[in-house]
């Protein structure tokens, strides 16, 4: 850094200061106000860590926290199972490859709230009907309980996210070497042996880019949440997100929404972090 010359830091000045201006500095002020009773005006009280243990005996945002995780777990898995098996299908010689990537990247286009009413509109209205038609009960009432609920979110992200994850696992499967394959196919390779054996283990760098984004966005996910369930039945679908968003506008309780967002915020650190820690040591080890 000492070489760097004074272009080089008069080009990285307005990076650095938007930086600061827009998430340096709001954080730093965020984590502040979380131990006041800051009204979203003015300060009116230093209140020390009361804000912090309220909410570690919060049980609604216990369970919104349990919700949450177990959907980023359930979507990171059935987004990256599906993403690899979308970019393994339009990666084969077909005439149709470059339709089929383009009809799978579409839904990420589309925003959250509009997703989420789409889907909405499927799961009662379509699902309903089918259920009536064919006497499955388990199509009728959807949306309306927890189970179901979370299905319902889970299918509308893999939806939306699939063809983007796609996307990523493409770029690292066209650059594997043509001649590894080749050679295992020559020596008598099942195709089973040669993706486990050669593609699987080449594509591991892309399975950290892929875990890191699909984590980072199923614990932040929002408005797909506030369209699609709004939360119910009885908050058992809200998801952290809209805990934070609740206790800030609805409840106008801005210090500890602060609150809420700066464990949120360590949470998704610490899970995001360690994933990445150990999915880079994997790739070493290759």
């Amino acid at each position: 850094m000492r070489n760097r010359d004074l272009s080089f830091w008069l080009f990285l000045m307005p990076v650095i200061l938007s930086l600061g201006i827009v998430i340096i500095i709001p954080f730093i002020y965020g984590v502040i106000y979380s131990f006041t009773n800051w009204n979203g005006m003015v300060v009116t009280d230093f209140v020390g860590f009361k804000n912090y243990i309220t909410l570690f005996k919060d049980a609604e945002f216990r369970a919104a926290i349990w919700f949450t995780t177990k959907f980023a777990v359930t979507s990171v898995i059935l987004l990256n199972f599906l993403g690899l098996g979308l970019a393994l299908l339009v990666t084969r010689k077909m005439k149709t490859s470059s339709f089929m990537r383009t009809v799978f990247f579409m839904p990420n286009l589309i925003g959250g709230l509009i997703l989420g009413f789409i889907w909405q509109f499927v799961f009662i209205s379509v699902f309903g009907r089918l259920g009536d038609l064919l006497g499955i009960e388990a199509l009728t009432g959807w949306l309306s309980t927890t189970a179901t609920g979370f299905w319902g979110l889970v299918i509308l992200t893999s939806w939306q996210m699939a063809g983007y994850i796609m996307i990523i696992y493409i770029a690292y499967l066209e650059n594997i070497p043509k001649d590894l394959i080749e050679a295992a196919e020559i020596d008598g390779a099942s195709s089973y042996q040669r993706f486990w054996k050669i593609t699987f283990p080449l594509v591991a760098p892309a399975f950290t880019v892929s875990m890191f984004l699909t984590l980072s966005s199923s614990f932040q996910i929002y408005d797909q949440n506030l369209s699609l369930t709004n939360g119910g039945p009885y908050n058992s679908t809200q998801m952290v997100a809209m805990s934070i968003v609740k206790a800030a506008f609805t409840e106008n309780k801005m210090a500890y929404a602060q609150t809420q967002a700066v464990i949120f915020f360590l949470i998704i650190a610490a899970v995001a972090v360690t994933q990445v820690y150990f999915n880079k040591k994997r790739e070493v080890d290759l």
